[in-house]
C-alpha cells in the first residue's frame, strides 16, 4: 500500500489521480488532499476517499470545509502554508504535485527535504528551480517521477536503458491554433484557446498549450529531469497525440512511447512506479483505425512564447522565473479578456528584458523575491497594453 498526498485534488489532474486511487484501493491509499478554493469538491473528495488530512488554500473557506467534516477524523487545514507542511506528514509516501503555477515550487522543495517521492505534474517547479530542485534530490535521495505525458513517455523510454541519450524528440500536438492564420491567430477568444482538440486539462494548461508556451517549459523540465543539455531537445508537432515522445540513442535507434490521449495513463504510471498496475478500463490503441501519424516543425513566427521560453532556457539564471511569472499574469489576463491572445507574448518579451542579473546563489528566497518583481513588473506593462 502507497499513501499517497495530491496537492490540487479539486484540479483536472487531482480529479484523474483520485479516479486512478478508486481503480487500486488495494495499492494507492489517499493520505492528504489540498485545493485552492473548491471546498465543496475537497469534501466530497474526503469523505469518498477518507485522508488523514485535507488543507484549503484559501483560509477564509476552512470554517466550511471543517463544519462539513465535523462528524469524521479528518484533520483539517488551512492556507498555503499548510499545505507546504502537510506534504512533509511522515506518514506520506508519495507526494502527487498537481498545483498550477509558481505555487507548486515550496510544497515541492519541503518534500524532498523530507525525502518524500514527487510525482510531479507541476512543471513550472523545474522550470523556476531546476537546478535546486534536482541537487534536493539527488541529496535527500527522492525521486521525481514525470507525470506530463511527454515526459512520462521519455522516462519510460530510458528505463532500463544503460546507454546515454543522443536525442529527445519532444511530441506537441500544437494546440487549437495550429493551422489558424497569424491575423486570426492573434484576435483568438479564450473560448476558442480553450477548445483544445485532444487533452482534456485545465485553463492554464490549456492556454499555454495554445501558445506553445507549455512546449517551452517541458523543454525546460526535461532538461532538468534527464541530465539534458539544451541542443539535445527537439520539439516536434505531432497533430494525433499519440506518440508522447521519443528518445534517439547513440546507435541512432529511436524508441518511442504511444497510448490514447488520456492523461490518466501517464498518473498511473507514475503512482504505481515501478509497478504497472493494470488498468482494463482505460482505452487502448486500435492501429487498424489510423490514418496517419504525422509530424512537423512548430511555427515559432506564429507562436513566439516558444521561441521565449527557449531563450529564457538559454539565458538561464533568473530568466526562467521571471517567464514563467510574467506568463502567468498574462494567460490569468487574456482569460479574464483584459488583452488578447497575441498580447500574451508582447506581455512576457517586455518583462523578460527586466530579468534581474544572477548575483550569488539561487535559493527558495531569491526566487521568491524575482517571481515577485516579475509579477509586478508584467502588471505595469498590462496596464500599458
Amino acid at each position: 500500500m502507497r499513501n499517497i498526498a495530491i496537492l490540487g485534488s479539486t484540479g483536472s489532474i487531482g480529479t484523474q489521480a483520485l479516479q486512478i486511487a478508486a481503480l487500486h484501493p488495494d495499492k494507492l491509499h489517499v493520505e492528504l488532499l489540498t485545493a485552492q478554493h473548491q471546498w465543496q469538491t475537497l469534501v466530497e473528495q474526503a469523505l469518498r476517499f477518507g485522508p488523514n488530512a485535507v488543507v484549503i488554500a484559501n483560509a477564509d473557506l476552512l470554517p466550511n470545509v471543517r463544519k462539513a467534516l465535523a462528524h469524521t477524523d479528518i484533520k483539517t487545514y488551512g492556507g498555503y502554508e499548510a499545505i507546504v507542511q502537510c506534504a512533509t506528514m511522515s506518514s506520506i509516501d508519495m507526494v502527487l504535485n498537481a498545483l498550477v503555477g509558481f505555487a507548486g515550487l515550496a510544497p515541492t522543495v519541503a518534500a524532498l527535504k523530507h525525502g518524500k517521492t514527487i510525482a510531479l505534474a507541476n512543471k513550472e517547479t523545474l522550470v523556476v528551480a531546476g537546478e535546486l530542485v534536482v541537487g534536493l534530490a539527488q541529496a535527500h535521495r527522492a525521486p521525481i517521477i514525470p507525470v506530463d505525458s511527454e515526459h512520462s513517455a521519455i522516462f519510460q523510454c530510458l528505463v532500463g536503458e544503460r546507454s546515454p541519450v543522443e536525442k529527445v524528440l519532444l511530441t506537441a500536438s500544437g494546440g487549437p491554433f495550429r493551422t489558424l492564420p497569424a491575423e486570426q491567430l492573434a484576435l483568438a477568444t479564450p473560448e476558442q484557446a480553450l477548445a483544445h482538440p485532444n487533452w482534456h486539462m485545465g485553463p492554464k494548461v490549456t492556454i499555454d498549450s495554445a501558445t506553445l508556451m507549455n512546449k517551452g517549459f517541458e523543454t525546460m523540465e526535461a532538461k532538468w529531469l534527464f541530465g539534458l543539455a539544451d541542443n539535445q531537445i527537439e520539439v516536434l508537432v505531432h497533430p494525433q497525440s499519440v506518440v508522447h515522445s521519443m528518445v534517439q540513442f547513440a546507435d541512432g535507434a529511436v524508441k518511442a512511447q504511444l497510448g490514447q490521449p488520456d492523461m490518466r495513463l501517464p498518473i498511473q504510471y507514475a503512482l504505481g512506479y515501478p509497478e504497472r498496475l493494470p488498468a482494463p478500463e482505460l482505452p487502448r490503441l486500435d492501429f487498424g483505425q489510423m490514418a496517419a501519424l504525422t509530424f512537423e516543425q512548430p511555427d515559432t513566427v506564429r507562436f513566439p512564447c516558444l521561441a521565449l521560453a527557449l531563450e529564457a532556457m538559454r539565458q538561464g539564471g533568473y530568466a526562467p522565473c521571471t517567464l514563467n511569472a510574467a506568463n502567468e499574469v498574462a494567460v490569468e489576463a487574456f482569460l479574464q479578456k483584459r488583452i488578447t491572445f497575441g498580447q500574451i507574448p508582447m506581455v512576457v518579451e517586455r518583462t523578460l528584458g527586466h530579468t534581474p542579473s544572477t548575483n550569488g546563489p539561487i535559493d527558495l528566497d531569491t526566487l521568491l523575491q524575482s517571481d515577485g518583481e516579475a509579477r509586478r513588473m508584467a502588471l505595469q506593462i498590462l496596464q500599458t497594453a
